[in-house]
């Protein structure tokens, strides 16, 4: 692991390094804890080079704010990133980053400044801490431009400021891939943060009514209640029962404009603030009124398929062939004359395209090519065309576009950590290479191929393991929530009807 304290030595660092490999940066200011840890292990599972920015940050903190007494503990936090396996710590000094040490925002005219759209910094913590938000869209621009990550990591517990990222990445077009990683919360259920450590045991248990007020607001919401003021008001009598709690906010908004909202028609972020005693503690949870989803991934030869149509049409939701939607793409590339290896000119196509996708068939452009995408030419090219980033994002926006109102099933590499990463249900589909190979075999045997050997089968599956985990763009990935499924010695009604049945535990939660 490197340390780097200047601009200049971790981009010269970076250069050498790169070599087409990911890069994801985590963004933090110290005092890391574990939810820090689970940013840095997502990164590390899906990034080739993993940098961490340790950076306290004056812009961010209000005039009322006491900049010097933040935890600061970077021998601490190096130790755990070289364990946690990161590649580059960035840790400057203020000046480095063009600030001074006593910088605040009532000075930050020292130094440019980003300002994000008014609409996502009034309300929240917006309204209490005036200019903090543009302190962080400030430091996390600069490192966006210093490091120039793939992608880099969020915590969903900073809500507010994981939308105005999203804005600042989208509206400036920078070209980095935002992840947002779930709330990681103590056994209390007390979401995990830096400021926890200024609490006593005591003050921990009491912090506890964040998360369960909280929870009684989504098992109303799952019963029925989609009004706000009355979720708002469940959250309040809960927290009222702590009377040390004194509350701040609670406010329920649109979880990307951050809009106040009357009801919850898709979804809504229901956000806490309070104090207890001297420390500010936030919380929140996002209620999605939409049918659920289930995301399967797993390697190839597991049943994905043909599970993922099974269960589709056992529960009467929608099965979502990413396949065909590539295999669409393909289709299309080749029959307006492009050259595969043009990437420039297929991003500029996929970027206007438009696509219909139903149970029966597949429109592109208004064209129905249901059939044309299953010849073996359009079989042929998919992969080359699938491999490509731009062809990727778009169709991930727009598999996302199926899902937001829910009542989908797909299958794939990354469904449940990237595409549908707040899927209600998420399985990891596996079988043994054996098991694989085994199968294959009698497939092949059925259709007449009689050269291959169960061994060169085993290899064939081992070598496509290994490329798919390690493949830069949608590699292999089981999601940290994922119910995983052994699939050797089950049939395939087996597989679907314990997917079935987690599906319906998934739909009629016990009461926390």
């Amino acid at each position: 692991m490197r340390l780097f304290t200047t601009v200049a030595g971790l981009r010269s660092y970076l250069k050498s390094q790169r070599d087409n490999k990911t890069v994801g940066l985590v963004p933090t200011m110290g005092a890391l804890h574990i939810g820090h840890q689970s940013l840095i292990e997502r990164a590390r599972v899906e990034t080739e080079i993993v940098v961490v920015s340790i950076f306290v940050n004056p812009l961010q903190f209000t005039p009322t704010e006491d900049l010097q007494k933040y935890p600061r503990q970077l021998q601490q936090d190096s130790e755990l990133c070289e364990k946690l396996g990161v590649d580059v710590i960035f840790a400057p000094s203020p000046e480095v980053m063009g600030m001074g040490e006593n910088s605040n925002t009532s000075s930050s005219s020292q130094t440019t400044t980003v300002i994000p759209p008014a609409t996502l910094t009034s309300g929240l913590c917006g309204q209490f801490r005036q200019g903090h938000f543009q302190g962080v869209a400030t430091i996390v621009t600069k490192l966006f431009n210093i490091v120039n990550p793939d992608q880099a990591y969020f915590g969903e517990k900073d809500a507010q400021q994981l939308a105005i990222i999203r804005r600042i990445v989208e509206d400036l077009n920078i070209p980095v891939e935002i992840r947002g990683c779930p709330i990681i919360r103590e056994p209390s259920g007390l979401a995990c943060s830096s400021r926890n450590q200024y609490l006593t045991s005591e003050q921990k248990e009491q912090a506890a009514v964040l998360y369960r007020s909280l929870q009684w607001a989504k098992q109303a919401f799952i019963q029925g209640e989609i009004a706000t003021e009355p979720l708002i008001q469940i959250v309040k009598q809960e927290l009222a029962s702590v009377p040390e709690i004194k509350i701040q906010y609670v406010e329920l908004v649109h979880p990307n404009s951050l809009t106040p909202l009357l009801s919850i028609d898709e979804s809504g972020l229901l956000a806490i603030a309070c104090y207890l005693g001297a420390t500010r503690l936030i919380d929140n949870i996002i209620l999605r009124n939409r049918k659920p989803i289930i995301a399967i991934d797993g390697p190839a030869g597991a049943g994905k398929s043909t599970v993922t149509r099974r269960v589709a049409q056992q529960l009467g939701l929608m099965y979502l062939d990413t396949g065909a939607m590539y295999r669409a793409i393909t289709w299309l590339v080749l029959n307006s004359n492009i050259n595969l290896d043009d990437e420039a000119a297929i991003a500029e196509l996929v970027s206007q395209v438009s696509l219909e996708l139903t149970p029966q068939q597949i429109k592109i452009n208004g064209q129905d090519v249901t059939e044309a995408i299953r010849t073996l030419q359009v079989t042929a090219s998919v992969s080359a065309i699938s491999a490509q980033g731009a062809v990727r994002r778009e169709l991930v926006k727009q598999q996302q576009g199926y899902g937001q109102k829910g009542g989908v099933v797909a299958e794939g590499r990354d469904i449940g950590t990237h595409v549908f990463p707040h899927a209600e249900l998420k399985i990891f589909l596996t079988a043994s290479v054996q098991e694989r190979a085994k199968r294959r075999l009698q497939d092949l045997i059925h259709a007449g191929e009689k050269q291959i050997t169960i061994t060169q089968l085993e290899q064939d599956i081992q070598l496509r393991d290994y490329r798919d985990s390690h493949r830069q763009i949608a590699p292999l990935q089981k999601a940290a929530d994922a119910i995983e499924i052994i699939t050797d010695g089950l049939t395939i009604e087996d597989v679907t009807a314990k997917i079935v049945s987690l599906y319906q535990e998934a739909i009629n939660p016990k009461q926390f």
